[in-house]
Parts: C-alpha cells; sequence; structure tokens
C-alpha cells in the first residue's frame, strides 16, 4: 500500500484529500473523497488475507469504499487525525488515531464531510457506537465470527451486537451454524460460507517452487496456515509431533494473543512465522498433508475455516479436528480426529495413498460449486435490492 496522507489534525478543521496527497484546509474549495461503502473491521487490511479481503477487493470493482480500522497507538500531536492509504483503486484505508472505537464517528463525521454514504458494512459490533453518529442508506453485518466468545473480548460486545442487529438491513454469515445462530434474532439473514479462490490454491498442483525454508524438511510434511491463536489445540500438536518424531510439523502464520512460550517446541514442529497470500500456494505445495488443529472451545463453536477449500483446491489430504461446520459438509472425505492416536492413524492412512482418487474427484465436485466470485455477485445482488 502507499500512503498518500501523514497524519493530519481535524481539531484544527482539516479535510484530507487522497487525490491531491496533501492536506486541504475546509475553508478552501476542494473535492472531498466520496465513498459508496465504509466498512469496519477489527481485521486490519495488511493482516492475513482472509474472508474481509476476499469480499472488498471484489466489491471494489464496481464501489468505492472505505475500510476503517480499529485505532492505532498515537503521539500526543496527532490525537484525533487518522492514517490514510491507498490499497487498490478503490479501495482507501482509514487508521483513526483515536483513544477508543467510539471516537471514530466524530473523526469519520468531519473526514466524510455532508457526503452521505450508501452502505455500512460492518465485520465487528464493536464499531455499532458509530451508527449514533453516521447514517447510512443500508446497514451490512457480515459476521464471520462470534467474536463475543473470543479471548479477550469485551463485556459490552454482546450489548453492541444486539444494537447492530437492531439497525442492520442485511445480516451474513461466514457458516451454517452462524447462520443458525443469527437466523433466531435478525429477520434477513443469508448464509455465505467462506468461499475459495480456486485459481490462486491451483497453483500448487503445478510447477511452482517450494520455499526455502521447506527445504530439507523430513517427510511427511503435515502443515497448517493462518492465526495461530487460542482456536489452535496447541496439546494436540505437542502429543502428534511427539508421537511421529519422524514427520515434519509446520505451522505458518502470525501468533496473536498467546504468549511465544506457550508454544510447544520440539525438532520437528516449526513456526515460520506469517507469510503473505501471494505465498500460500507455495507452502501448500510443500505439505503432504494440510490440517486444522482447532481446539474445541467457545472461541471455535461457530467458525466454518476458510483453508478447508483452499486446501482441497491445493489437492491436499485434510486432517481436522471435529469443527461442528467441517463435520457436517466434510466428514466423508476428511480425516476427522479428536485424539492424537487418531491423527496418527490418518496420517499413516493418507500416507498409504488408499484415499487419493475418490477424494479428488470429491474436491473437485465442491469446488466447482464455489467461488468467491460467485459469493459476492450474490452479496452485490442483494445490497443493491430496493
Amino acid at each position: 500500500m502507499k500512503e498518500v496522507t501523514n497524519t493530519s489534525s481535524l481539531r484544527n478543521s482539516l479535510q484530507w484529500n487522497t487525490a491531491a496527497k496533501k492536506d486541504i484546509p475546509a475553508n478552501e474549495s476542494a473535492d472531498v473523497e466520496v465513498y459508496d461503502i465504509v466498512v469496519f473491521s477489527h481485521l486490519r487490511w495488511e493482516f492475513v488475507y482472509q474472508r474481509p479481503q476476499h469480499i472488498i477487493s471484489r466489491l471494489a470493482k464496481n464501489f468505492r469504499i472505505l475500510f476503517v480500522e480499529e485505532p492505532l497507538p498515537y503521539k500526543v500531536w496527532e490525537k484525533d487525525s487518522a492514517r490514510i492509504t491507498v490499497a487498490d483503486e478503490n479501495i482507501t484505508i482509514l487508521q483513526p488515531l483515536v483513544d477508543k472505537i467510539d471516537d471514530i464517528g466524530e473523526l469519520l463525521a468531519k473526514y466524510l464531510s455532508t457526503k452521505k454514504v450508501r452502505f455500512g458494512w460492518f465485520y465487528s459490533a464493536a464499531f455499532s457506537p458509530i451508527l449514533n453518529v453516521l447514517k447510512f442508506d443500508k446497514v451490512v453485518y457480515d459476521c464471520m465470527d462470534e467474536l463475543t466468545l473470543f479471548k479477550g473480548a469485551s463485556p459490552q460486545l454482546i450489548d453492541q451486537e444486539k444494537y447492530l442487529l437492531s439497525e442492520a438491513d442485511l445480516v451474513f454469515t461466514g457458516g451454517k451454524s452462524l447462520y443458525e445462530a443469527k437466523n433466531t434474532v435478525h429477520h434477513n439473514v443469508h448464509c455465505f460460507p467462506s468461499s475459495v479462490d480456486r485459481r490462486h490454491f491451483e497453483q500448487a498442483l503445478n510447477g511452482i517452487p517450494v520455499p526455502e525454508d521447506m527445504r530439507g524438511l523430513k517427510t511427511p510434511i503435515i502443515g497448517y496456515y493462518g492465526v495461530i491463536d487460542e482456536r489452535i489445540d496447541l496439546e494436540l500438536i505437542e502429543q502428534v509431533a511427539r508421537a511421529n518424531p519422524e514427520a515434519s510439523f509446520v505451522m505458518v502464520g502470525p501468533i496473536a494473543k498467546i504468549a511465544d512460550e506457550d508454544l510447544p517446541k520440539l525438532p520437528n514442529l516449526y513456526y515460520p512465522g506469517m507469510r503473505s497470500y501471494k505465498m500460500l500456494p507455495h507452502y501448500l505445495k510443500s505439505f503432504d498433508i494440510a490440517m486444522m488443529p482447532f481446539a474445541l472451545n467457545d472461541s471455535t463453536r461457530f467458525i466454518s475455516p476458510t483453508k478447508t477449500l483452499e486446501f482441497m483446491a491445493a489437492g491436499k489430504p485434510i486432517i481436522s479436528t471435529p469443527i461442528a461446520d467441517v463435520v457436517r459438509d466434510y466428514k466423508d472425505y476428511i480425516h476427522i480426529v479428536s485424539t492424537a492416536d487418531e491423527f496418527s492413524k490418518a496420517i499413516n492412512s493418507i500416507m498409504s495413498k488408499r484415499w487419493l482418487r475418490e477424494v479428488n474427484t470429491y474436491y473437485q465436485t465442491i469446488l466447482e460449486k464455489t467461488s468467491w466470485d460467485n459469493t459476492v455477485q450474490h452479496m452485490q445482488k442483494l445490497i443493491t435490492a430496493e
């Protein structure tokens, strides 16, 4: 992303103009940026590339979008300002430099001036107080996770979600379990499970190079990519890695909300760190088996892992713990395990190659029915309907 403004103080009645690449005093004639959608996200645009990025980047083909993140730490002279960067031709990222999320509404009211935005798009109910300041033609709540159950969630989040649901015109959910939960509390809920950019992950089937840090690892390589946080069953990972010293276990991704010392450390267990979306097919190519070692706790009760279909597109056998939406849709062709012993048996079964032809045929059938392009096309029809 290219940063097009430095921080600028709204206390001095300044407006931003990203096209001009400088601060414009409010009393001067200047074109204020006009947006069709303002997105409020608890996930930063430059973090792991997942549902918000897939959906918003596709909506940007037809809408101008302002993507608003949670507040950043700031220096005294930066208070009540923001950092603005351009991520794409039609996507502008705004990072508020304010004390709390509740302050973002006033900040945006000045930034957007008198321009009314058609759609407010929420990924977290923590932003719902903004609806007391800004008005939209239509409010969309794309509920990708049950954030109220996540580690460190604010006690206020439950009431904030109730308010957001009362104001939302449309509710989208990232999986069937979430749909069943939200459909009881809102009149207009639509299930849009996480989809897949099939062409991107099918690169793992072709001649792309394996990453340097994966070369020379003992095989089989059993790999995961994604955020490493309280949703991962670290005890299971440690037990199965200890039970299979001849195999390599790789956990690609950033560590969040847990300490580095909480991670199990073994000679055959590797943490390469966060890698770009562009590089994920390269890592997948090196995996003999893809794994989804999620813990069964409050934070995973409603998840529908995006990576399931990505692993399928790469043609990888998959081992998963019994996440409800995974079991519901894929139990016949994914190895579902609850213990280290079951995990080890699944590794042995997969490496025998007995599964391959039948499972690959099933994968293709599933993948032909879904894509992020189709998902966003359906979403767009709903948000623009009168």
